[in-house]
């Protein structure tokens, strides 16, 4: 069976990566593409590196018709996103990219993004898209709310060891290395070439990152009580790519044996022999996570460190792999594509 599916804002870094990796899968068509500033131009003329694909014209949202659409991938901005959801139809199964919809609580939204959130109804029944925990719930889910890229990554490192009680939980550190195409493509100053290369700087410090918001309300749950993380990025002059460092208390054995065991089945992830740390380059343009755990000098004290392309496994792979379940296709079908080296 054929799925027909629509990506909306396909001129951005994760609609063009939907588009590249949706090319090499056997049972969805591209129906439709929009980007509203760019309606009228063909992807070849904003993505060159598409070229070799036969794709739609990209058009105006309000141009398409949904009636023949199974699916629909919003990699939109936040706020954005939330007013043209509200707007599709009810039967219109949806995978969000944005971040409207990843905090349960209204209140949380507002706090960590500034605005109110205006399509509450929808927000309610959205299901949060980490795949590899969620699975059930998105098979049967109408609206996924894909997850912040760093806060897969800092959640696969954590999950697994807060869920089994084998880690200290008020004194966890993330030290976590941003690739630059997770803050977008519009043009910022501050990711000039100038600006950024030659070097790297920490930002959203103290906790203000908005991904906190998505730490906070998934180890609290899986805790069943608060859990508040230290939690610093930092901007790296690479194109792609998440490194977090992870530090914890815990038994290093310990840890290792468990996130082994929480992973043994998991196509995606993979835990790398005890004491070995990943890089990102041997994730690259992949749907993979690497995880290593390394012994710290400290008794009693462990590092974990995991990997991922934010554009993949962070946003749209991860888009795609949620898409699978909720079409009712292989969860690898069109993901199991080696990563670029070097």
């Amino acid at each position: 069976m054929t799925h027909k599916i629509a990506i909306l804002g396909a001129s951005g870094y994760t609609g063009a990566e939907l588009v590249r990796l949706i090319a090499g899968h056997p049972n969805i068509d591209i129906a439709a593409l929009s980007a509203d500033r760019k309606a009228g131009m063909e992807m070849a003329q904003v993505f060159p590196f598409l070229r070799h694909l036969s794709l739609p014209t990209l058009c105006r949202i309000d141009e398409i018709d949904f009636s023949g659409i199974d699916l629909c991938f919003c990699a939109l901005p936040h706020k954005t996103s939330q007013d043209v959801i509200s707007k599709l139809p009810e039967t219109l199964k949806i995978v969000d990219l944005s971040a409207d919809f990843r905090l349960r609580d209204p209140d949380d939204y507002e706090t960590w993004y500034g605005n109110p959130h205006t399509a509450q109804a929808q927000q309610t029944e959205a299901v949060y898209g980490l795949t590899e925990f969620y699975r059930d719930d998105i098979r049967a889910a109408r609206l996924v709310a894909g997850t912040g890229c760093n806060a897969a990554t800092g959640q696969f490192a954590l999950r697994p060891l807060i869920a089994a009680g084998v880690i200290g939980l008020d004194d966890i550190v993330i030290d976590m290395k941003c690739a630059v195409s997770g803050a977008g493509r519009s043009l910022k100053e501050n990711l000039l070439h100038a600006e950024l290369s030659e070097g790297y700087n920490a930002y959203a410090l103290g906790g203000t990152h908005r991904h906190v918001g998505e730490f906070d309300q998934e180890f609290s749950q899986i805790a069943g009580r608060p859990v508040q993380v230290q939690f610093t990025p930092h901007l790296i002059p690479a194109n792609r790519g998440i490194l977090a460092t992870v530090y914890v208390s815990g038994e290093a054995e310990k840890v290792y044996e468990t996130l082994c065991a929480a992973y043994a089945d998991e196509p995606f992830l993979c835990v790398l022999p005890f004491g070995t740390a990943p890089g990102t380059h041997d994730v690259r343009g992949s749907n993979f996570c690497h995880i290593g755990v390394v012994k710290d000098r400290i008794a009693g004290r462990s590092i974990v460190v995991a990997v991922l392309d934010n554009l993949t496994k962070g946003s749209s792979g991860q888009a795609l792999q949620n898409a699978n379940l909720m079409l009712g296709e292989k969860e690898t079908t069109g993901l199991m594509g080696a990563p670029l080296f070097p």
